[in-house]
């Protein structure tokens, strides 16, 4: 497997676990009769501040992960993967990583840096390909 594709798969399992971090909380707040329903109506009572907050870092991590996803296939279909391409796939990771706790507790401008930086090197992964 090359390094973007292990990337790749630990972003996949970190994703997996931002959704535990969002669900547990977030089903002890609303209560099972409204998240197992279908959802037609708002629910009753808001989430706590701190829930909607990983709410929101899960949904950014699943658009930049389509994004990332791209980059990877790119490189690796390619087979252009290089020390660089790598880099950025764990600079992505690990701003993903950072990500989640900067914006769980509310800090700003770091959590917009942080992400600024998986952005990047993203961006630069999709470059490199074309190179």
């Amino acid at each position: 497997m090359t390094p973007e594709l292990t990337a790749l798969t630990l972003a996949a399992l970190l994703q997996a676990v931002q959704y535990l971090l969002y669900a547990i909380p977030a089903n002890r707040e609303l209560g099972p009769g409204y998240t197992m329903s279908a959802r037609d109506r708002e629910p009753t009572r808001p989430l706590s501040e701190k829930t909607a907050r990983l709410g929101r870092a899960l949904t950014n991590h699943f658009e930049g992960l389509i994004l990332f996803t791209i980059a990877v296939i790119v490189i690796t279909f390619t087979k252009i993967t290089t020390p660089f391409t790598a880099a950025c796939a764990f600079a992505y990771l690990g701003a993903r990583l950072l990500y989640i706790p900067a914006y769980y507790l509310g800090l700003c401008p770091w959590r917009s840096l942080i992400w600024a930086v998986g952005f990047l090197a993203t961006l630069l992964m999709l470059l490199a390909a074309l190179t």
